[in-house]
């Protein structure tokens, strides 16, 4: 039987050089391949249209998101209500194919009878009202902050409403665990995030510097790596790169003070994926439980070392692929460590098998197919 699946996405999924498209892209790809027709619709907002998509789609729909006070509500959240343009309906409406909703942002034809008796799942990418939650307290802007604590407060409410309005399809066991015990979703599975690696790309030997990676216009990145510069890094001697996306003033100055510690702002692609391949060190602390971060699975699956805390790598089932500390003496203690040790063949062959057990795109295009059809 021909299999075909509409699958709704926030935001336009190429290129995948950001992490909230990344598993949209190749999951997109793993169906292709393995012969699902994809009707893909997308909302797009300044990335623009993408003759890529044509290869692993039947079809490309794009929608304007209404950004600013056109989107906001007072009972939606600002991501939902933002996209909802009606002519997805529309076009969902064609024929009767199940629908793959991306995150919570995508899901606001779920609340409509027309849809009641449909087979409908939803992906989602984090527990969103603790993501918001968290970038409100992270945020120095008052502004920004009010934001956030609203969105949250929004969040909370839909996603509770949501949790059985369709099957949930989650990035980590741990969030999968949540929504079944606080949201009482009875209808919930973990697939892991679909990736780029078909095999490990980590080198065995030893680098010379320590990397912490991330778009640190992120509020949640920016406080990462200025907490790496004052606490683990500001009285060592060891060299430390801090490089990502726009980088804020404050850190640019903060690292300028110090001269162990250097800047790589706005590196291209393969800049940065050969500055993850040679550190000895990707360390990668994080104050975010949600989710699974793309610069984990770069650093695991492309470099070496690994040193991080439990908030980044609780639910992604890498935890012995990752030295994992929570004190600022441990971080120093185990870089210290860490850059006198090889990376050895041994933690590849470990690494590999992760990377086939819990991240083989084949293997979890099957699973999301049998949970589909």
């Amino acid at each position: 039987m021909e299999k075909q699946l509409h699958i709704v996405c926030h935001d336009v999924p190429y290129p995948a050089d950001y992490g909230g498209v990344f598993d949209l892209f190749y999951k997109l790809e793993a169906l292709h391949k393995a012969g699902v027709k994809i009707h893909l619709h997308c909302y797009e907002y300044g990335r623009g249209e993408q003759p890529e998509l044509n290869k692993y789609c039947v079809s490309v729909n794009y929608y304007q998101r209404q950004k600013g006070h056109k989107g906001f509500s007072m009972k939606v959240p600002y991501i939902v209500g933002s996209r909802t343009d009606p002519r997805l309906k529309e076009n969902l409406l064609c024929d009767n194919h199940p629908i793959l909703f991306e995150g919570v942002h995508t899901t606001w034809l779920l609340h409509e009878k027309v849809f009641q008796n449909r087979k409908t799942f939803i992906r989602m990418h984090n527990v969103e009202y603790k993501y918001y939650q968290q970038l409100c307290r992270q945020t120095k802007s008052l502004f920004k902050k009010a934001y956030f604590w609203n969105e949250s407060r929004l969040l909370k409410k839909y996603e509770r409403a949501l949790a059985n309005e369709s099957p949930i399809i989650c990035v980590s066991q741990k969030e999968a665990e949540f929504y079944h015990k606080n949201f009482k979703a009875s209808r919930v599975a973990y697939i892991s995030v679909f990736t780029g690696w078909k095999h490990l790309q980590s080198m065995e030997g030893a680098g010379s510097f320590c990397l912490y990676q991330g778009n640190l216009s992120v509020p949640e990145n920016d406080k990462a790596a200025t907490w790496l510069v004052e606490n683990v890094f500001g009285d060592s001697d060891l060299p430390f790169i801090v490089a990502g996306k726009n980088p804020s003033p404050g850190l640019q100055r903060l690292i300028k003070k110090n001269s162990n510690t250097c800047l790589v702002a706005n590196p291209g692609e393969n800049e940065m994926q050969e500055l993850i391949a040679k550190a000895q060190v990707n360390i990668l602390p994080s104050f975010s439980d949600t989710g699974i971060k793309l610069k984990l699975l770069n650093a695991v699956f492309c470099g070496k070392h690994v040193l991080t805390n439990k908030a980044m790598v609780d639910g992604t089932h890498l935890e012995s692929a990752c030295h994992i500390v929570n004190e600022i003496k441990d971080y120093k203690d185990a870089v210290k460590e860490l850059m006198q040790t090889p990376f050895s063949g041994d933690e590849m062959i470990l690494r590999e098998s992760l990377l086939q057990e819990f991240y083989n795109n084949d293997k979890n295009a099957r699973e999301l197919i049998a949970w589909i059809w």
